[in-house]
């Protein structure tokens, strides 16, 4: 079987596709938007946001990435950038840095609609 691959920019899951059979090895991008908006300097300052405002809670705290994204960008800007922190939040459950959860429980980063909650994942 071959194993599935993480986007680098959305985080979301790669289904291997038989076209690919020959290049699977080269597949990085879910999307040719993807390819097109790889995560730059801006996307790491919003890892570190999330990672820095969980070091900061106790073990199993949540919080909602918006507070990461209003971290960095101005009172009326935030807002236009959240689906840019929902992806850092994805690639950052995909490295094991966290978790992410609805109503308490882990969700799977690839399928998940509406409010989410993010944890330091324990080891």
């Amino acid at each position: 079987m071959i194993p599935n691959k993480i986007c680098q920019t959305c985080g979301r899951t790669i289904q291997w596709r038989k076209k690919w059979k020959n290049c699977w090895h080269e597949i990085r991008y879910c999307s040719n938007q993807c390819r097109r908006s790889k995560p730059n300097d801006l996307d790491s300052k919003i890892e570190r946001a999330i990672l820095e405002i969980l070091d900061h809670k106790s073990v199993n705290a949540t919080i909602c990435p918006s507070e990461a994204t209003r971290l960095i960008f101005k009172k009326g800007e935030w807002q236009e950038h959240m689906e840019r922190t929902r992806q850092a939040a994805r690639r950052l459950y995909a490295t094991g840095k966290i978790e992410i959860l609805q109503k308490g429980g882990v969700v799977d980063p690839s399928t998940f609609k509406g409010p989410i909650r993010l944890r330091k994942r324990v080891h």
